[in-house]
């Protein structure tokens, strides 16, 4: 699998886009929604035990060299233990994909496609899915390591150009609606780091594997201070206790940005960011998919399940019966999901499959 060794520059830009299409949805609305006033210190205290988590996530990898979680899966439990995992991880990468699809189209049709319908919109975005997965699995990471800088230097943007209409003073109460809720209640906003879910498949597929603690620190402490830029911006410009748009609050944000009469509604600029984003992330996520099943199969060419992937993430985006429903499964469903399949779940496994193998070697020994 030389072809889709990936560099450590992709590695950390591909778990940041995940970050990067949450939190031009809803995610910094959700956290405030949680926390208040005190998300800032939340997301450092939060980004904190996820650093201690992606550490010992390293260090149990140490001891399997080459493998990734569905490989350590049969390790533990035979080839039926990794098939369920296997079928798991792509119910999990095709239902978030989906729903990410979803909102992102509903919020662009809301703006600009008004009268056009969903499906049309989504279509778009499937075709590109479906035609990157045709090209070699570098294409992707590539085209997402040129876009995921720029959406980076977007949002730093975004916040640079908006100082002017921040209130600062709405950072106080510093423990927003106490010191439980920014905690223990708060503690629910580990999901803002979804895009750790990769540092699970990353082992056997780095060019540099010695380099993966270094992908995994990176990609975390990059991660807390973009979830911070980005909610200082929206609850230094609208009242957090307040409902905002419901269409993107950071896009609500750019509609702010004016520099004289011939640089004005930059925010499209910044959506036509966004969706390439998007599209590079779904491309990635599709290929995920492909190689999880080609894995768990044992097939040599999975190029015909290109399609029906492709597909699969269409029908599940379209479920959702209106945009209410769509937000619903990305505010309230998704989280749980991504803490009980990515923190708990794939830990699990990697600890107790430690355990095994220790207990073998104990063994024989004896």
């Amino acid at each position: 699998m030389n072809h889709s060794r990936i560099g450590t520059l992709e590695a950390i830009c591909l778990i940041l886009s995940v970050i990067i299409i949450r939190t031009v949805l809803s995610l910094p609305k959700s956290i405030l929604a949680i926390t208040g006033s005190a998300s800032i210190i939340n997301l450092v205290y939060v980004g904190l035990i996820m650093l201690l988590l992606v550490y010992f996530i390293y260090r149990l990898f140490k001891k399997f060299p080459g493998m990734d979680i569905i490989d350590i899966s049969e390790v533990l439990g035979g080839s039926v233990l990794k098939k369920i995992v296997g079928f798991i991880f792509i119910f999990y990468f095709i239902v978030s994909s989906s729903i990410f699809l979803r909102n992102f189209c509903e919020c662009l049709r809301i703006v600009y496609y008004p009268s056009t319908s969903i499906l049309f919109v989504i279509l778009f975005f499937i075709i590109a899915l479906c035609a990157t997965n045709y090209l070699s699995f570098n294409a992707s990471l590539k085209s997402n390591l040129i876009i995921t800088p720029i959406a980076l230097g977007s949002i730093i943007f975004l916040f640079v150009a908006n100082f002017r209409h921040f209130s600062p003073q709405r950072i106080f109460p510093i423990f927003g609606n106490g010191i439980f809720e920014t905690f223990v209640t708060g503690l629910g906003n580990i999901s803002s780091f979804s895009g750790i879910v990769f540092l699970y498949f990353l082992p056997p597929l780095l060019k540099e594997p010695q380099k993966f603690k270094k992908v995994a620190i990176t990609s975390v402490v990059l991660s807390v201070i973009y979830l911070i830029i980005t909610v200082s911006i929206v609850l230094f410009i609208f009242p957090y206790f307040v409902q905002t748009d419901e269409v993107m609050p950071l896009y609500s944000a750019a509609t702010y940005i004016e520099f004289g009469s011939f640089f004005q509604r930059l925010e499209s600029v910044f959506l036509l960011i966004w969706m390439l984003v998007l599209a590079c992330y779904l491309g990635i996520i599709s290929k995920f998919v492909l190689l999880i099943f080609r894995k768990i199969t044992n097939i040599k060419d999975f190029k015909p399940a290109i399609l029906p992937v492709g597909l699969c993430i269409l029908a599940v985006s379209l479920l959702p019966k209106n945009y209410a429903t769509a937000k619903f499964y990305e505010t309230d469903i998704y989280p749980y999901l991504m803490i009980g399949i990515v923190c708990i779940m794939s830990f699990l496994i990697l600890l107790l499959a430690s355990f095994r193998r220790k207990r073998k070697v104990g063994d024989s020994i004896e």
